[in-house]
This record gives structure tokens, C-alpha cells and sequence, in this order.
């Protein structure tokens, strides 16, 4: 992550919780200790927010407390091009008049820019995905009632008795903080009490995720491997991670990227190591 992406990461953070940690942030953005005890000096510097013993609050504390995990805005900027090109193979998986779910996220929002073509019932909690699939397609979409979570641009509700009950889905599609073989992974509460009143609307959970949320971990179970029908990832994904699914029954598709974008997501890799490196 660029220093800019992890000052965003930071500022957002901050503006969630009360206090956030150095640990937290570094969960958050996979820098170092000492990179983001740095970038809190530098913030702190500019007066964007303050520095406390560990960590670090906003200069105006939080009335509300947020979800945990990154920002939409933050999530948006990475991996892209795989992202679209997951998002692209989950939308041919879609059928004229079959009722889907899209829940919220970066990977899922990718693919609005292919529905446009179809028409389809669609139910999503997400307001990017509602708002460009109004403007940009015939398809007709429902929103769920609840709280909206301006960071993410999602909307939760705990209660059981919203609309999402009532909604009848082929296959939903998703994302997830990370996959591993106990599951799927998140680190919110309220947002897997939220999804998985949405799973339940569906025939299939088909799972969108490129290939480094393998690696990544969390201390929440949204749901295990059986439960998913297919996984959906980049030709980045290890042969391991891919025996794991198989061997649960998950089928598994691969979104291959153009030559261009592979040597494009290379060179981005690079440059990110060699910033990473003079820091």
C-alpha cells in the first residue's frame, strides 16, 4: 500500500473508532510498526489527527462507532484489474429473469460494469452498486431498510424482520475479508449477522475474492467451505488454495487478466516495493 493509501486508511480509522492502534493499523494496511508509527507522526504533524500512546484518534472523536475493516474508498484502489476481471466471469454466471443478491464490497462492485446488458432482479445492500445499476441499466433493484455505514456504503440492520427475508435469490455473490479452510473470514459482528440473513435468501453463495485474501485472516467465521458453491479468483491463487476448495466441493473459476493489465499489476508491485524500501 503507498503512503497515500495508508494515510487514507489511517484517517478513516480514526474517524470510526475512538482510538485505533498501531497493531490495528497495521492489520488494516500491512505495513510495518515502524512505517505507521511514521505515518501518525507525519498526520499528527499536519494536525490531522492526534497521536496517543499506541496509536492514534481524530482530532474530533467519533459520537458513533463504525465497522471494522478498511474503508470502500480505501478497498476501491487495490487489485483492481483483478477485481473486474473476477467480476466479469461472476455476471456470465448470470441468467435473464433469475433473482441475484450482490452484497457490498469492492470486488462485487465491479460487477455493475457488466449488468448492464441483462435484466435481472437484483438485491443488494451496497449504494455504489444500487446507484450505477439505476443509472446504467433496465435491472430493477431492491434495497434492504437499516443503517447506513457511510465508510463501507453499505446498508445493516439487526434486525430479523427487514425486507431481506422476503427476497428470493438464484445466487448471491460476494466478497469476503479473507478465505481460508475454516471458511469464509470478516471482522465485523453486525456484519455477518447482516449477511447471513442474505446467504440464507440464496440457492448458491458464490464467492468473490482475487487471490491475496488467502492470506489473509480474521478471528470471525461468516460461514465454512461447504456452504459455497463456487469461488471465483485470479490466476494468482496457489495450487494449494485451490486443492483446499476442491477437495470441499467448492467448484473454482479462474479469471485470467489480459497480458497488458498482468505487466501493468507488475510494475505497480514493483513501484510499491521500492517505496516500501526508501521508507
Amino acid at each position: 500500500m503507498h503512503e497515500k493509501e495508508r494515510h487514507n486508511a489511517i484517517l478513516s480509522a480514526v474517524r470510526e473508532k475512538p482510538v485505533v492502534t498501531v497493531k490495528e493499523i497495521v492489520d488494516l494496511t500491512g505495513a510495518s510498526e515502524a512505517t505507521i508509527r511514521r505515518d501518525i507522526a507525519d498526520l499528527e504533524h499536519r494536525k490531522l489527527l492526534k497521536r496517543v500512546h499506541g496509536g492514534a484518534e481524530a482530532l474530533n472523536p467519533p459520537q458513533v462507532s463504525g465497522l471494522i475493516g478498511r474503508p470502500f474508498n480505501v478497498n476501491a484502489t487495490l487489485n483492481t484489474n483483478k477485481k473486474r476481471a473476477i467480476a466479469k466471469l461472476a455476471v456470465e454466471m448470470c441468467v435473464d429473469g433469475e433473482p441475484i443478491i450482490i452484497n457490498g464490497g469492492t470486488t462485487t462492485f465491479q460487477m455493475v460494469h457488466f449488468l448492464g446488458a441483462k435484466r435481472l432482479p437484483v438485491f443488494t445492500n451496497s449504494f455504489p452498486i444500487a446507484e450505477h445499476l439505476l443509472k446504467h441499466s433496465k435491472n430493477t433493484v431492491t434495497l434492504p431498510g437499516g443503517t447506513i455505514y457511510r465508510e463501507q456504503n453499505i446498508v445493516l440492520s439487526p434486525f430479523e424482520n427487514d425486507v431481506s427475508r422476503n427476497f428470493y435469490a438464484r445466487r448471491m455473490f460476494m466478497g469476503a475479508q479473507g478465505l481460508g479452510p475454516m471458511g469464509l473470514m470478516e471482522s465485523d459482528p453486525l456484519l455477518i449477522q447482516a449477511e447471513h440473513k442474505l446467504i440464507d435468501q440464496a440457492e448458491e453463495l458464490v464467492v468473490l475474492v482475487d487471490s491475496s485474501k488467502f492470506d489473509q485472516r480474521s478471528s470471525l467465521i461468516l460461514c465454512g467451505l461447504k456452504r459455497i458453491a463456487t469461488v471465483i479468483t485470479d490466476d494468482g491463487v496457489g495450487e494449494t488454495e485451490i486443492k483446499m476448495l476442491e477437495d470441499a466441493g467448492v467448484a473454482v473459476k479462474i479469471a485470467t487478466l489480459p497480458a497488458s493489465r498482468k505487466e501493468e499489476s507488475s510494475l505497480k508491485t514493483e513501484d510499491q516495493t521500492s517505496s516500501n524500501a526508501l521508507i
